[in-house]
């Protein structure tokens, strides 16, 4: 009950305040679909900064060119009386009543990808998702670095309708690096190329301390996919690694004796296998000694972005091949990608049973604890999706981070966090990304609901006016160009529509 008076209490005032507006933002033109106004105005909005503080409202905020240059509070009394001081009309207005506006999510783990095993998919369908859910910001761990450096440039230059893009290039490429002068002399290539950062996976203890000092010297950040190799987060943390990617490093970095208990027969190379093992893995790990490991990652500066959506069909299968949004947003190519076969990375359920499930649910649980001690020791929780795998959309898939990191025992206000101030830290960039604050890059998601009431106002709406089908992303806002983010979804369903209509002919 109180709840509702409160709510009704909060529509009252943004009722006084669109009553009152001045004329010419009651008249304003709404913002061109693509095209950044030089002036853009978005009035009685309740703000989420992302810096985890509680929402505020209404406000105003001017946006000039690409960047946040002023953010004004509303007083209810004050428009009333006709006394108020607002902003002045902007060359486009958005009228935010009743909506939330916060910073634009960023997705600390993506991978640009216009195929799948060799089958072609449209770069568009992946972008107009991403913007279409929010998104205006992309670190791309490993994709074909030449192209996605052009896509980084197209980006900024507002040529094409897509996030922001940071390019983390490979590292292991062939030839691979055998030593130190080599791995050094790779970091180097790849900083010529123009790269923002490197992504590294399985790393041999030789070259991994050479590796992220030489990244450290010039610049680059790091991301560490972990694999079962002699590099755990013992390593990270003494050498400087700015993120762990996933999981893998961390539970096996705090196993006594100092390895999994595999069976004999074991075979790293086989997916099913290897997945169905890491099912086991937090389980094996010394409670006392996690905490220390955990403590050593915190010390060292390394950020954790754990991707728990990525993992969640090894949980429940069932879940993951029948996601609601499949039929209208699943591209035919993607569709096939994620059907069992072992040719492709992460399509390892040809045998998946009710015990695997039951042991990745437990080591959900593990899991979901070490992140949360993790952050309330001082650590840097991050939130990225790795979708174009294992039955995760590209979008949909960092939607369902944020609700599986509430699951985790966060509260919304600090996954929000997550995926906007903390993953700007991650990037070296929250000097200018992250918040929705004067002086910042103009990144920002118009929503038609509360997300901290309920995350799910990120999905699409659903046709059925299904529960919890979400009241979805108004306006992408990208270094101050405003999409229309559910027209950009409509061409999504009718790209995939037509892909379809092409399959079966």
């Amino acid at each position: 009950m109180l709840r509702s008076r409160a709510v009704i209490r909060q529509l009252a005032v943004w009722s006084v305040v669109l009553s009152c507006a001045s004329a010419s933002a009651l008249l304003a033109q709404l913002p061109t679909h693509g095209v950044r106004p030089t002036r853009l105005v978005i009035r009685n909005a309740m703000v989420i900064e992302g810096n985890g503080t509680p929402a505020e409202g209404p406000k105003d905020i001017v946006i000039e060119g690409n960047h946040i240059v002023d953010i004004v509070a509303i007083d209810p009394v004050a428009v009333k009386s006709g006394t108020a001081q607002r902003p002045s009309a902007g060359g486009a207005e958005l009228d935010a009543t009743g909506k939330y506006v916060m910073p634009g999510l960023i997705n600390i783990h993506g991978h640009v990808q216009d195929e799948r095993a060799g089958i072609p998919q449209p770069l568009d369908y992946q972008l107009k998702l991403w913007l279409g859910m929010g998104i205006t910001t992309v670190r791309d761990v490993s994709s074909e670095t030449a192209k996605t450096l052009q896509l980084r440039a197209r980006s900024l230059s507002g040529e094409v309708a897509a996030p922001r893009v940071y390019v983390y290039a490979r590292y292991a490429y062939m030839p691979v690096p055998r030593n130190e002068v080599e791995a050094r002399q790779r970091v180097r290539d790849l900083k010529a190329m123009g790269v923002d950062g490197i992504k590294l996976f399985g790393m041999d203890k030789d070259v991994y301390g050479a590796v992220l000092d030489e990244a450290k010297k010039l610049g680059l950040r790091t991301a560490h996919h972990m694999a079962v190799d002699e590099t755990n987060a013992w390593d990270a943390a003494a050498g400087g690694l700015t993120s762990i990617e996933h999981w893998y490093g961390v539970p096996d970095a705090a196993i006594i004796g100092g390895a999994q208990h595999f069976p004999s027969n074991f075979n790293y190379a086989d997916e099913g296998m290897r997945f169905r093992w890491a099912g086991h893995l937090w389980q094996e790990a010394d409670p006392l000694k996690l905490q220390e490991v955990l403590r050593a990652m915190v010390k060292g500066n390394v950020a954790w972005n754990p991707t728990f959506d990525i993992y969640e069909a090894s949980r429940d299968l069932q879940r993951a091949e029948t996601q609601p949004w499949f039929a209208q947003y699943l591209h035919p190519t993607l569709d096939k990608y994620f059907k069992p076969d072992a040719s492709n990375h992460g399509s390892y359920f040809a045998n998946w049973s009710s015990t695997d499930e039951a042991f990745w649910k437990t080591n959900y649980q593990i899991w979901f604890k070490a992140v949360r001690d993790f952050e309330q020791m001082g650590g840097i929780v991050g939130a990225g999706e790795d979708a174009g795998f294992i039955y995760q959309v590209y979008g949909f898939g960092l939607v369902r981070e944020l609700e599986l990191q509430q699951e985790a025992g966060f509260q919304p206000i600090k996954v929000l966090q997550h995926a906007t101030a903390n993953n700007a830290k991650i990037l070296g960039e929250d000097v200018r990304l992250g918040r929705v604050r004067s002086g910042y890059l103009a990144d920002l998601v118009v929503l038609n609901g509360n997300p901290l009431e309920d995350l799910k106002v990120f999905y699409p709406p659903r046709a059925d006016a299904a529960a919890g089908s979400g009241g979805g992303v108004a306006w992408t806002i990208k270094d101050g160009i405003p999409y229309d983010a559910q027209r950009l979804l409509r061409e999504v369903r009718e790209l995939v529509a037509r892909a379809k209509g092409s399959a079966t002919r």
